[in-house]
């Protein structure tokens, strides 16, 4: 590595430009796509349970495939891959523009380009994790994955906008646009230079050993094993997005118009905290400030669950948009780091499993203490259970608890499983 590369401000790194406007495209792209094919589907059907096979459709292939799709980023170019990935992704936004002009009557079609979709994201997730410490030195990877964070949100609130907007002129020209984007995203990509690659070593591991050393490396690696483990109950019980339709409608009473400010605070919250960390990275007490901020974000919830202003309401979410952004940040960090890069591509697949159990199951959980208790019950539950758990990790991670610099995290000897041992 040049020396002067470490020293020079992140977003001056060759090849970190052009990867946040790749990503950021291909977000767009994800996000019109999101909220199109769903009222699409539900144009064609009037029938809410079709909703819910239009995630499912999805998220099935993601888990069944996330832990090969991780082997596969750790033995193969992520830069390839993620290529290959986009492809798949952007024939699958083709696939629906045909759909389209041969309007047909049923969702089933719709339903199998997702399922090919949702198999494509399982690659492209691990790869763009991993492929970040391969663009910029490893003394900026925090304010990089800081700024990469807070520019995707961009995409996460521009995009269903745009594609609420587009879908006025219909959902042929949306698909288009949305093929359009993942062509950008393609030739941004092509001029991202991979500087810091690691050396492949070929091993005699089976298929099942190399799928698994993931697991097992991170079961190895308490400070690993804690970030991942305390993202994943957090959300589990603090998540109140799927609450905020009941908010807006019964006890705010402010309309579809205050639905979107309410979901956007959050994403706002986060957007701004992480362009602040993307200037002021956090250099000490990174542990305490990852619990810190989670707490906070519990918090935070707890006064919405209780608010009935919607101006305290808005506030109390982008505060807890700009905590959940801290502890992103810090558990992102501690994980890229903590991880070898010839791993990090099955560490990240199992991330990616994690977080996807916490956001579909955190739903669900909401959704089912509400059905039990009622609205306010249910987020008062899940913002002292997101409390609970802060206090029972800081006790049972005390490695985490401890940790100071992001990049020098220090672990209690442990004893590491074969197949994590002979993978990293």
């Amino acid at each position: 590595m040049p020396a002067h590369d470490s020293d020079s401000p992140v977003y001056r790194q060759p090849g970190f430009a052009p990867f946040l406007v790749s990503r950021l495209f291909a977000v767009f792209a994800m996000q019109i796509q999101a909220i199109v094919v769903a009222w699409q589907v539900y144009d064609i059907t009037r029938d809410p349970l079709t909703l819910g096979y239009v995630g499912l459709a999805q998220f099935l292939p993601m888990v069944l495939l996330l832990l090969p799709a991780g082997d596969v980023v750790d033995r193969f170019d992520r830069k390839r891959i993620l290529q290959l990935s986009w492809l798949v992704q952007g024939i699958c936004s083709a696939l629906l523009v045909v759909l389209s002009l041969k309007a047909p009557d049923t969702a089933t079609p719709f339903y199998a380009v997702l399922v090919l979709f949702g198999a494509a994201r399982a690659f492209a997730g691990p790869t763009l994790q991993s492929l970040l410490p391969q663009v910029v030195p490893r003394e900026q990877l925090g304010k990089a994955i800081a700024l990469n964070s807070s520019i995707m949100k961009i995409g996460v609130i521009g995009g269903p906008m745009l594609g609420g907007l587009l879908y006025t002129f219909g959902p042929t020209l949306t698909y288009s646009v949305n093929l359009g984007c993942f062509l950008l995203a393609q030739l941004a990509l092509a001029s991202v230079p991979v500087r810091y690659a690691f050396e492949r070593i070929q091993t005699d591991d089976t298929a099942w050993q190399r799928f698994t050393a993931g697991i097992h490396y991170i079961r190895s690696k308490p400070v690993i094993l804690g970030v991942i483990s305390l993202d994943l109950f957090a959300v589990l019980f603090g998540g109140i997005v799927a609450l905020l339709p009941v908010y807006a409608h019964e006890i705010l009473h402010v309309g579809p118009q205050g639905l979107g400010a309410l979901r956007s605070a959050i994403a706002v919250g986060a957007f701004l905290m992480g362009l602040y960390l993307g200037v002021r990275a956090i250099k000490r007490h990174a542990g305490p400030i990852m619990f810190a901020a989670v707490a906070v974000f519990g918090l935070a919830n707890l006064v919405f669950a209780l608010s009935h202003w919607f101006w305290l309401s808005f506030g109390a979410l982008l505060i807890a948009g700009a905590a959940d952004m801290i502890s992103v940040y810090v558990r992102l960090t501690l994980l890229q780091l903590a991880t070898p890069d010839e791993m990090r591509g099955r560490v990240n697949a199992v991330n990616m499993l994690f977080i996807g159990a916490s956001n579909e199951l955190g739903e669900f959980e909401s959704g089912v203490t509400a059905s039990w208790f009622g609205t306010v019950p249910a987020a008062v539950i899940g913002s002292l259970g997101t409390l609970a758990i802060v206090g029972i990790w800081m006790w049972g991670f005390p490695v985490l608890r401890r940790a100071d610099r992001l990049d020098g995290v220090e672990e209690e000897p442990v004893e590491i499983p074969s197949a994590a041992r002979k993978a990293s």
